[in-house]
């Protein structure tokens, strides 16, 4: 029996000496040990015979059985050691970092056209001395309207042109400049008067803000829009100042090359006026009003007009920043489309 369990012994070692060194890889290894040298295997067969045989058959049976054990056990860590550091290598190719990389960097958001647009003017207008002031968005009748040389007949002063928080009729109580209706301004021209009531001349303000008409929707109108309103008081200003001043800051904006024209045009605020187009999509589209301060104007102001003159502007932002960013349409700048946004 001895030399059949030697036989046994000698065809199980090499059977599984063969599996675990060819194994591919770690589930076969671990087939294998099971296979070769679990609780079902010949090897622990051949085990458990010892018991069933005289001492000294035993013994030396017992010997070889642990020396084919140990032998498959190192063979199967040998393979196992192999296997992991295959395994090991290919996922450290997998998942390498290359450092010298540019790293990723989230997406950065980036100001609305019209912002930007308002932060380039000022940035120029600060440039030609210039400073900024800002003015309430609801304005009284006196400031928006009488103030700037608008008769109470105006066609600008109806339901039509104008908003109206608290409409002037009769019932409404009278402030204290004598107004008795509250309108959305619809113009930032009213911080002309604020700014010289509040300092002598000379003066020279950029006014950024919204500005509300009862408009209606369109490519080039929009019931609440962005404006830029300019003032400049001081002895001697002319109307060539005011030419100079326009297309330096138009210029500045849009480029060297862009064509602009002067344009005569009325306004009760200022006399001469004028508008300034643009040319822009195979025509020419207003970008701004303008004029000489008019005398009665400085007055409301607090100036004497015999001794300063003043030139005022008021510029569309939201126009100009169609022109400098190539829009066509003034309503994409207030429909919040994240992809029209991220294409300007």
């Amino acid at each position: 029996m001895t030399t059949d369990h030697r036989a046994t012994l000698s065809a199980a070692r090499s059977e599984a000496l063969g599996a675990l060194r060819a194994a591919p890889d770690l589930d076969a290894l671990d087939a294998a040990r099971s296979a070769y040298m679990g609780k079902r295997s010949a090897l622990t067969g051949v085990q458990r015979q010892l018991g069933g045989l005289d001492a000294d058959a035993r013994r030396a049976l017992g010997r070889e059985v642990n020396a084919v054990r140990a032998e498959l056990s190192a063979a199967e860590a040998t393979r196992r050691a192999e296997l992991e550091s295959r395994r090991d290598s290919v996922v450290l190719a997998t998942d390498a970092i290359d450092v010298t990389l540019p790293p990723r960097v989230p997406a950065r958001g980036r100001l609305h056209p019209i912002v930007e647009t308002t932060e380039a003017m000022l940035d120029i207008l600060v440039g030609l001395g210039y400073r900024v002031a800002e003015g309430p968005e609801v304005e009284t009748d006196w400031f928006n309207f009488d103030a700037l040389n608008t008769p109470p007949d105006h066609p600008a002063r109806s339901l039509q042109d104008t908003i109206y928080v608290r409409h002037p009729g009769a019932g409404n109580r009278t402030d204290e400049d004598g107004s008795t209706g509250l309108p959305l301004r619809t113009s930032t021209s009213p911080m002309q008067i604020r700014a010289m009531l509040r300092q002598e001349p000379p003066l020279f303000v950029a006014v950024p803000g919204r500005v509300f008409r009862a408009d209606t929707a369109d490519a080039t109108h929009l019931p609440m829009f962005h404006q830029i309103e300019g003032l400049a008081v001081a002895p001697g200003l002319s109307f060539a100042d005011l030419k100079g001043s326009l297309f330096v800051a138009a210029r500045a904006l849009l480029g060297e090359d862009a064509r602009l024209r002067l344009r005569p045009h009325f306004f009760p605020f200022t006399e001469p006026s004028c508008e300034l187009d643009a040319w822009y999509g195979g025509r020419w589209m207003e970008l701004l009003g303008a004029g000489m301060v008019h005398p009665n104007v400085l007055v409301a102001g607090g100036y004497d007009p015999d001794e300063v003159s003043g030139f005022a502007w008021g510029m569309g932002t939201d126009r100009m920043a169609m022109v400098r960013h190539g829009v066509t349409d003034l309503r994409l700048f207030v429909e919040n489309d994240v992809r029209f946004l991220a294409s300007v």
